[in-house]
């Protein structure tokens, strides 16, 4: 299964939790305070993190949350943009290198 993924910079980061929580009238599924949330929707994930390189409010990149990526990936498109394709315990090993856990 393939669902595309949005990442967007914030420098809001609790504000944007609850906004976006009642936007897709559900909690993160997973949340490093002051830093990142993701929601997984049922067919878009959502991410959003205080990121310095980043104007708040930007585009971080896309990309594919696709169940048979046997490996984390990422290019850049014709037009700039930064596509990733990972399956699930890719990301959840994002999380966990962004929280310090090993």
């Amino acid at each position: 299964m393939k669902k595309l993924h949005l990442a967007i910079s914030t420098n809001k980061i609790e504000e944007s939790i609850k906004d976006y929580s009642l936007r897709f009238g559900m909690e993160p599924c997973a949340y490093v305070i002051g830093e990142y949330a993701l929601w997984r929707t049922e067919t878009l994930n959502v991410s959003i993190r205080q990121d310095g390189l980043c104007p708040p409010g930007s585009l971080r990149h896309l990309g594919w949350e696709d169940s048979s990526a046997t490996e984390f990936s990422k290019e850049v498109d014709v037009n700039g943009i930064v596509w990733e394709r990972f399956a699930a315990q890719h990301q959840a090993d994002e999380i966990n290198e962004i929280c310090g856990i090993m």
